[in-house]
Formats: C-alpha cells, sequence, structure tokens
C-alpha cells in the first residue's frame, strides 16, 4: 500500500463518488470542548464511505475478470458498495451476506443487483468457507471488505478529501477519528493525511466488547475479538484487524477508542438534531468519541468520519428517543 495507489483510485472514482463536506455545528462545538467537524460518508452513494472501496476494486480488474463477475462478504455496507460498483461496470455479484444482517442492508444489495447467499454468522458458520466454495465453482474474484490493496486505496481517497477540507477549515493539527472493523479505511486514511497533512492524526474507534484495533494497537500484535455478533454497530463488527492494515495502522495511527452503545445512539440523535443527517449505529462510533471522550482527545479541534447511514427504521427511532 502506498500513496500512489490512494492517488490513482482517486483519479478512477472522479465523477462517480461524492466529494462529500466537513460538517459542523456550535451545539456539538459546546458538547465536544472543542471545534468538531463531521464527515459525512453517510452521504455517499449506497449510504457509506464502502462505495469507494467498491469502486476502486472493481474498475481495478481487467475486462475479462471483471466480466466473470466478482465475490464479496459483507454484513451490508461493503455488499452494497461492491453491488453497485459492479452493476455499473456490467459485471455479474454475488455477496455473502450473515443472516443476521439489519433487513435494510440485504433488501438494498438485492435491489442493487447481486445475488445475496444468507450464512449463519451466528452459528459460527464460516464466510470466507462460503465464499471460497461459491468463488471456486463460478471463477469469481474476491473481493475482500478491508484487507484488499485496492480497497484501502478507495477509502483512502476519503483521507485525501479530509486533508484539503482541513485546510481549508484553517485546521493543521488534529485528531481524525474513524469508525474502525477491519482498518481499511482507518489505514487507508491514515496513508493520505501522512502524505497531504501530517498534522492530523487518525485514530480507530470501536463499540465496546469489541475492540480488537485498540487492544492490537496497545500489544503490539493482532488480537481477536472473542465474538463474532452481538453489537448493535454491525457494520464495523470484524474478528481481528486485518494483515495488511494492521502494520499501517500501527505505523501511523494514534491510540484506539472505545464507545458504549449507548453513546452512539445519542450520537445519532445529536446527527439527526444539529447536523440533518441520518447515521446508523457503527458509523456513529467516531462521532460518539468526539463528543463523550474528549478528555482523551488532543487539540482544540477533532474531526469525526459517520461513515455509514443504512439504519433500519425501528434502530432509528430508538436512537431518538435518546436525551440529547
Amino acid at each position: 500500500m502506498n500513496i500512489e495507489m490512494i492517488r490513482a483510485a482517486a483519479t478512477r472514482l472522479e465523477g462517480h463518488a461524492r466529494k462529500t463536506p466537513l460538517l459542523s455545528s456550535p451545539f456539538l462545538d459546546e458538547i465536544a470542548g472543542r471545534r468538531l467537524f463531521v464527515k459525512p460518508e453517510c452521504l455517499q452513494h449506497t449510504g457509506s464511505f464502502k462505495f469507494r472501496g467498491g469502486w476502486s476494486a472493481v474498475s481495478a480488474l481487467d475486462a475479462a475478470t471483471r466480466a466473470r463477475g466478482v465475490i464479496a462478504f459483507s454484513s451490508g455496507n461493503h455488499a452494497q458498495g461492491v453491488a453497485m460498483a459492479a452493476a455499473a461496470h456490467s459485471a455479474p455479484a454475488v455477496i455473502v451476506m450473515p443472516a443476521d444482517a439489519p433487513k435494510m442492508k440485504i433488501d438494498n444489495t438485492r435491489a442493487l443487483g447481486a445475488e445475496v447467499v444468507l450464512y449463519d454468522r451466528a452459528g459460527g458458520e464460516s464466510r470466507e468457507a462460503v465464499g471460497d466454495k461459491i468463488a471456486g465453482e463460478r471463477g469469481l474474484t474476491l473481493i475482500k471488505p478491508y484487507d484488499e490493496p485496492q480497497v484501502i486505496a478507495g477509502q483512502g481517497t476519503t483521507g485525501l478529501e479530509i486533508a484539503q477540507q482541513a485546510g481549508d477549515a484553517g485546521v493543521a493539527q488534529a485528531d481524525v477519528l474513524v469508525c474502525c472493523g477491519g482498518g481499511g479505511l482507518t489505514s487507508g486514511i491514515a496513508l493520505a493525511l501522512e502524505a497531504d497533512a501530517p498534522g492530523l492524526r487518525a485514530r480507530p474507534v470501536e463499540p465496546e466488547g469489541f475492540d480488537d484495533v485498540a487492544r492490537s494497537l496497545a500489544s503490539g500484535r493482532i488480537e481477536q475479538n472473542a465474538e463474532l455478533s452481538g453489537s448493535i454497530c454491525d457494520a464495523i463488527i470484524t474478528p481481528a484487524p486485518g494483515e495488511i492494515t494492521f502494520p499501517i495502522m500501527q505505523r501511523l495511527c494514534g491510540p484506539g477508542l472505545v464507545v458504549s452503545e449507548e453513546d452512539c445512539l445519542r450520537a445519532m440523535a445529536l446527527a439527526f438534531a444539529r447536523l440533518k443527517i441520518v447515521v446508523e449505529p457503527g458509523g456513529a462510533a467516531a462521532l460518539a468519541a468526539a463528543l463523550f471522550h474528549g478528555d482523551r482527545i488532543e487539540g482544540d479541534a477533532v474531526i469525526a468520519v459517520c461513515t455509514g447511514g443504512n439504519v433500519d427504521a425501528e434502530m432509528f427511532r430508538t436512537a431518538l428517543t435518546r436525551e440529547i
């Protein structure tokens, strides 16, 4: 992985991905105790930053390989990103999804033209085994959700935008908080910031009980999560950091932050009330850290990436009942 791959992905994404803005609110600044800027990737195509990586990976394939089709496994956001990118390139797509993924994400993936294959995540069924079998039978190319260079390159374009937008806002020193699963977005942003805004530092944010990246950064080796499900933050639940992503995060990122589910629900309610954006629980983790864990953040400004907005109506209603 290198910055040249990220810049090449940005070129391929030009005219296809949305350049999401940096949002702010004086009300949120007051809660955070510093200037708070929000990068709303929930406004990206398919409702998540994952479109960037999906497009980057699909567009990087040679024409013959792409025509045979692609396969991905995902709880929903990577699924939709790959499905939309594949459809735009007239490539078949098969997405392996956990049966307990939010219904909206399953329905949206099918609506984007992908074939959805469900597996029993809660029962311990291996998505890798399911995906490998289908890929082998059909000659499909696997696009991993985070531990894949071209996916990381696409996600890193978010960091290129943050670097430019932060400079325009006069922010030269700040923590950039990133909702983190396997580390594709976090590592991509970290590489982009290293090149274009070295005063900005990426920091992963995870939900309680699924803080494998924070623990890995603290111990210096890849740590596993004991469970693979059981959090409302389904978008950022992964077994462990990636073999590619972890060394990048270890070299470039600050310490990980951990937030509660209640923190995420409150952040969702505040994002809606003050920024008028819809964010899913896992996509609100970074904002939750910025708002409620300011004692662990340095500087007079902070940037939080709201990574996704694909939330079921019932869950969103639950968030809106939180006192803000």
